[in-house]
């Protein structure tokens, strides 16, 4: 009779796995998951399969390297009915010293940013897990509550007419990045990879961590090719190379106008914002030190 019960309880586990997994696989177009190119990144990764989205986690930075989104018209309906209830709380299933604490960000002037964000998920249990630290950066307050706002919402937008597969993550550029608690790795700057399956097109935002209302938006191609990630592998050369147009962000009751991507395109960097040459190479090459 034991011996009966653990086969079923193993069935039953083996089970739930593979529901997590299906999930998992579900946040990214072709169910494919992206390649790190770069081997120096890949160190001490963790895949993590959550209700509405999926994270690769990295124990080096402590944040997620992407955070991976489905998002369709139908979870974007339920999630308005939803109360948001903050439960920011550390990821326990990391192996031990990988994830952020709480007390990394305790009084560190950063906001824990969400990169895939909680207005996007369908049910309270999705609600609860868009708040583990695993799926958190350290982000500039002004950028968290203006332009980051801004470019969630234009996405939101985006998705209520179409699908849209969404990845969210940090670039690290730069050999003087900056810790919080001397342990959680400060982004340089924040990207959104947005792909649209329906009309074949895609695009990304890129803004810098800092405050103001700066960002550009890129081709698929040129964002794989500054942080050393193959984001969609499964999407045509063509359509990585070509920048569908993306909304301008609009964040809710803030007037300042932005600064638009021609001031990239002059040579003229926002403050605080690193060239794209600062390779994923040499981000890979500082955190091996």
């Amino acid at each position: 009779m034991n011996l009966r019960l653990l086969v079923i309880a193993l069935f039953l586990l083996a089970g739930l796995a593979n529901v997590a997994q299906a999930q998992c696989h579900a946040q990214y177009f072709d169910g494919t998951v992206p390649q790190i190119l770069n081997r120096g990144m890949a160190d001490k990764t963790t895949p993590l399969c959550f209700e509405a989205f999926a994270v690769m986690h990295s124990g080096v930075t402590r944040t997620p390297l992407w955070s991976a989104e489905h998002l369709t018209r139908s979870n974007l309906y339920q999630a308005r009915s939803l109360k948001r209830v903050n439960s920011f709380h550390p990821e326990e299933s990391l192996p031990g010293g990988f994830g952020a604490e709480l007390r990394d960000y305790s009084r560190s002037g950063y906001d824990r940013g969400h990169m895939s964000p909680s207005g996007d998920m369908p049910s309270a249990r999705a609600q609860n897990e868009s708040f583990t630290l695993a799926n958190m950066i350290p982000q500039n307050a002004d950028n968290n509550r203006h332009l980051w706002e801004g470019i969630e919402s234009s996405t939101r937008t985006m998705a209520e007419s179409r699908d849209l597969y969404v990845i969210t993550g940090p670039i690290f550029e730069g050999n003087s990045l900056q810790r919080i608690n001397g342990r959680v790795f400060v982004p340089t700057s924040i990207f959104k990879a947005i792909y649209d399956p329906h009309h074949r097109q895609a695009a990304a935002y890129i803004t810098p961590n800092a405050p103001g209302m700066a960002y550009q938006t890129v081709s698929i191609a040129e964002l794989e090719q500054r942080i050393g990630i193959n984001l969609f592998p499964s999407l045509p050369e063509s359509v990585k190379r070509s920048k569908m147009p993306l909304p301008e962000p609009t964040p809710h009751g803030y007037n300042t106008q932005a600064e638009h991507v021609s001031q990239y395109g002059s040579g003229r960097h926002h403050a605080g914002y690193l060239p794209a040459g600062y390779t994923a190479y040499r981000l890979a090459k500082h955190l091996l030190r």
